[in-house]
C-alpha cells in the first residue's frame, strides 16, 4: 500500500509540478550556474547508499585556503526562497519514483553520522527515508537532534497508511506557513556530533 501511494502521488506531483521544476531550474542556472541539481550520497533503507537530489541553494565559494565557506555565506537569496517554501526538495520526487525514498519517513541524513548512532537511533534505517516525516511536522529544524531521533523512532514503530496521510496533510500546511525551516540564527541544521557520553 505504501509503495503504491508513493508511486501514485509522486508521479502525479511530477506531472503537475513540471512547469515549476522547469522555472526553478532556469532560475538556479541563471543565479548560480551549473550544476542545477545538488547531488549527495545518503544512507537509505538498511543503510543502502543512494544519490539524494535537490535544487542547488548555495554557491561554491571558497576561502583563501581552499575550504568551502560556511553555509550562511554561500546561501543565495534565491536559495533562501527555495528553502523557505521547501521548493529545493522537489527533485526528491524522482528519488521516490525510483524507490530510493518514500514520501513519508525519517529524513536521509549524512553518511558521516552513521558511526555516531545508538542502536535505537539506527532503527531509522528500518524504513525508507522520506521527503517529510513525523519529525518535520513536529518542529523540523527547530528541535534538538535527540528529539528528532525520538520522533523518527516513534514513526518507525507506529507507521501506517493513515499516519502517512496525516503527515502529508500537515506538511502541506507547515510549508505554507513556513514553520520550522531554520534553527535560530542559522540557515541549516547544526551538525550531529553523537550522544554525549556514548562512543
Amino acid at each position: 500500500m505504501k509503495r503504491l501511494q508513493d508511486l501514485f502521488i509522486s508521479l502525479f506531483l511530477i506531472i503537475v509540478l513540471f512547469p515549476v521544476f522547469l522555472i526553478i531550474a532556469l532560475l538556479v542556472r541563471a543565479d548560480m550556474g551549473k550544476p542545477i541539481l545538488f547531488k549527495q550520497e545518503r544512507p537509505g533503507l538498511n543503510k543502502q547508499i543512494f544519490i539524494l537530489l535537490k535544487f542547488r541553494t548555495m554557491e561554491n565559494l571558497f576561502d583563501k585556503n581552499g575550504q568551502l565557506l560556511p553555509d550562511q555565506d554561500r546561501l543565495t537569496k534565491l536559495g533562501q526562497f527555495l528553502r523557505k517554501y521547501s521548493l529545493d526538495e522537489i527533485p526528491q520526487l524522482l528519488n521516490v519514483l525510483k524507490g530510493e525514498m518514500s514520501l513519508v519517513g525519517p529524513r536521509p541524513l549524512l553518511i558521516e553520522y552513521l558511526p555516531l548512532y545508538t542502536r535505537a537511533q539506527n532503527r531509522r534505517h528500518d524504513v525508507k527515508p522520506g521527503i517529510t516525516g513525523w519529525a518535520q511536522i513536529n518542529g523540523r529544524n527547530l528541535v534538538t537532534w535527540e528529539e528528532r531521533f525520538e520522533f523518527d523512532q516513534w514513526y518507525v514503530k507506529n507507521q501506517s497508511f493513515f499516519l502517512d496521510c496525516q503527515i502529508l496533510l500537515k506538511t502541506f500546511f507547515k510549508v505554507l506557513r513556513k514553520e520550522g525551516i531554520n534553527q535560530e540564527d542559522t540557515h541549516t541544521m547544526t551538525k550531529y556530533t553523537g550522544v554525549k557520553g556514548v562512543g
